[in-house]
């Protein structure tokens, strides 16, 4: 069903955040990025955001390179290049389903959630502007 004043070509996507969780014992989390998986449109994207200061005051100590290096892995996996390695050749709901699979890493995602959408790139910009910025 369509409401007053949008278009009737919304499709379904998923997202779920990227977390930072530098000191697992502390139980502290921090919103580094957002994933957006439509199947209708094929597309699947992660949209990165660390917010350096805010890493730092939860752990002083964060290896910023080594959580820079897998939060731009998970975006290569989004990607699909030949920098997602053996994901590479599989297809984008595919991709989602393993980056979003839970894992206990200092980077891992927070649960799926879904919308409507008729633009997931906007989308995809404005829950990162909502949620992590």
């Amino acid at each position: 069903m369509t409401r007053p004043g949008q278009g009737g070509d919304r499709d379904v996507y998923e997202y779920a955040l990227l977390c930072v969780v530098p000191r697992v014992e502390r139980g502290e989390r921090l919103n580094a990025g957002v994933l957006l998986y439509c199947r209708a449109r094929s597309y699947l994207a992660a949209r990165i955001h660390l917010d350096e200061h805010r890493l730092r005051a939860l752990d002083p100590d964060a290896d910023l390179a080594g959580i820079r290096a897998a939060l731009d892995a998970v975006a290569a996996v989004c990607e699909g290049g030949e920098t997602a390695g053996q994901a590479a050749g599989d297809d984008a709901g595919r991709r989602f389903r393993w980056i979003v699979a839970p894992r206990s890493t200092i980077v891992r995602p927070g649960p799926v959630h879904t919308g409507l959408t008729a633009d997931p790139v906007a989308e995809t910009e404005r829950l990162l502007d909502l949620l992590v910025r």
